[in-house]
């Protein structure tokens, strides 16, 4: 089955259409500025996921494989699909029912926490998603084959997804690393937020499931950016 046969939900069209909306009535009113903007500003925990290319996908789970919709998530045309795999370590370690998230892309990699690290046995590098050029890799198994990957597991640099007038408005570039305040009964301040900025982006921000749970994510009363390192 193909993912088109999957429509988006309507939630997922409404936040797109809004925020398409924002930007086009920011760039119509010069006079208004970012000063007049109000971010839609979402946190959410990024569970330990695998991306993959299609000719991955069809030595995993067979010829003419494709990736069929679980969940949607909260970026546009991104999904949790109903896909998974176990991946094998060096020490012959396994972490079953690592979901594969869609659509597929033009290179595989696995994205851990630094507990599901421990738990494999790997030294996870800390990279930004695609950067797996000299990471370490692992054995993929799944219902049709076997992959074996020579690189391509890491823990994944916290990040921030944003269009441009998210930008904007907080006065962040692409590529500028930032700050993140999780407020509840123990506030915690994360540093280091990568911030990657393009038009199909909403804003969000990706914490790994350690990260989540180090802040009580989902008992948090508010949470802001802030300016971090250029």
């Amino acid at each position: 089955m193909s993912t088109m046969n999957i429509p988006m939900p309507r939630e997922q069209l409404e936040r797109l259409v809004r925020q398409v909306v924002r930007e086009r009535l920011m760039r119509g009113d010069a006079a208004a500025g970012p000063d007049g903007y109000e971010p839609n500003l979402v946190v959410n925990v990024s569970a330990r996921h695998m991306h993959v290319t299609q000719a991955h996908l069809e030595k995993l789970f067979g010829p003419g494989s494709q990736l069929t919709v679980y969940r949607w998530l909260y970026q546009p045309g991104e999904f949790a699909a109903e896909q998974t795999v176990s991946v094998i370590g060096p020490r012959r370690r396994v972490i079953d029912r690592v979901r594969i998230l869609g659509p597929v892309r033009e290179y595989s990699q696995i994205e851990l926490s630094a507990t599901d690290g421990i738990a494999l046995g790997v030294d996870l590098p800390l990279r930004r998603s695609g950067d797996i050029e000299g990471t370490p890799g692992a054995v993929v198994m799944g219902p049709a084959g076997v992959v074996e990957l020579d690189h391509g597991l890491i823990r994944a640099e916290r990040h921030v997804h944003m269009g441009p007038t998210d930008a904007a408005h907080y006065g962040f570039r692409d590529g500028q690393y930032v700050s993140l305040r999780v407020a509840n009964g123990a506030t915690t301040t994360f540093e280091n937020i990568l911030c990657r900025v393009d038009p199909k982006f909403l804003l969000e921000v990706h914490l790994d499931t350690d990260e989540g749970n180090a802040c009580d994510l989902p008992n948090a009363s508010a949470v802001e950016l802030l300016n971090g390192r250029q």
